[in-house]
């Protein structure tokens, strides 16, 4: 009749309409394994056809199993697999599920995370420069979906946060370049739209104030923590009139490619140009030389947030407001050294 209501197709009713048990319709919509290619097909075209949406939110209530977002911005960061495996491995020792998603799919950042509390994910973890948009925690306050901001170096007071002292990292980095010996030190900033870039460009500024050691307009080229933006900035300085002793770059992604145009230019690494970078990722390790940089325990960051979006899960959100700070170490290694 037309004035009744028409009810949300259910699990069941796919089930029926793809001539197939509702274990094995859940099977196809969980995504399990061992079930055969035409049964797959046959069911995802039931789902189609019924309109039907998994009740995410009523799943993990009836299984205990919550789902926790986590969102990414740079597919090819360096950081990246860091960052995943870390994630990867604390929700699976919690019994939880990752949903992820990458902000460069969606027209906005924001649209990115509205896509995963829609999906019914119970909490997020809101990477740069999401843990610093006033517009995306308005969003998830009105949506009821508490957040932990990662690696943000401007954590709230009412958000839990993991993060890492940015602006004493870029200290330590400037500090081992100038305690070398080295005075012509220039700077490749990170994207700034993210507050560690800022950071890192505040840390290293202050310690040449401090050294009593000038820092020219031509000596800072813009970056965005890409390997392609590395190399432009590089480029700039490198082929300057004046040309730096060393370059302290915002990253390793940038440090690898200040390297590569070095390289490139015939000067040698460390002997007539000094290399830093930041974050220790794998990249660190695999150019040569090997580069000097800071250490930050991505992984075990990661594996941290997610820990405490499952709290916030469990608190309802209101008693794991807290902030974790991991701790930083300079790695010296053969990309810095005495200036000739």
């Amino acid at each position: 009749m037309s004035g009744q209501r028409r009810q949300t197709p259910t699990i069941h009713d796919v089930a029926r309409q793809a001539g197939v048990s509702s274990m094995t319709a859940s099977r196809v919509v969980n995504d399990y394994p061992h079930v055969s290619a035409p049964v797959r097909e046959r069911v995802h075209a039931a789902i189609q056809t019924l309109g039907y949406r998994p009740n995410t939110q009523a799943r993990a209530t009836r299984t205990g199993i919550a789902q926790i977002g986590l969102l990414y911005s740079n597919p090819n960061s360096s950081n990246l697999s860091n960052f995943l495996m870390g994630a990867f491995k604390q929700a699976s020792a919690g019994g939880n599920q990752l949903l992820i998603e990458p902000t460069l799919a969606h027209p906005t950042p924001l649209a990115a995370v509205r896509k995963l509390v829609e999906a019914g994910v119970r909490a997020i973890v809101l990477p740069p420069p999401l843990c610093d948009d006033p517009e995306v925690f308005a969003y998830l306050e009105r949506e009821g979906v508490p957040s932990v901001s990662f690696a943000t170096a401007t954590p709230r007071s009412d958000k839990a946060s993991v993060s890492v002292d940015d602006f004493a990292g870029a200290r330590m980095m400037t500090r081992h370049l100038i305690d070398l010996g080295h005075v012509d030190i220039a700077f490749i900033r990170g994207d700034r739209q993210h507050s560690p870039a800022r950071r890192r460009e505040e840390g290293f500024r202050e310690t040449m104030a401090d050294a009593g050691l000038a820092v020219p307009d031509a000596f800072v080229a813009d970056g965005d923590f890409t390997y392609r933006s590395g190399l432009d900035a590089a480029r700039q300085l490198l082929r300057a009139s004046r040309r730096p002793t060393a370059i302290f770059a915002a990253n390793d992604d940038m440090a690898a490619a200040v390297s590569a145009v070095a390289h490139g230019l015939g000067l040698d690494v460390p002997g007539e140009l000094s290399i830093g970078g930041f974050d220790d990722t794998p990249v660190a390790s695999t150019i040569w030389p090997e580069l000097t940089t800071i250490r930050q325990p991505i992984a075990e960051m990661a594996a941290t947030a997610v820990s405490m979006a499952a709290a916030l899960i469990r608190q309802d959100g209101e008693d794991e407001r807290r902030h974790v700070s991991a701790e930083l170490t300079l790695i010296p290694r053969a990309s810095t050294a005495a200036p000739r």
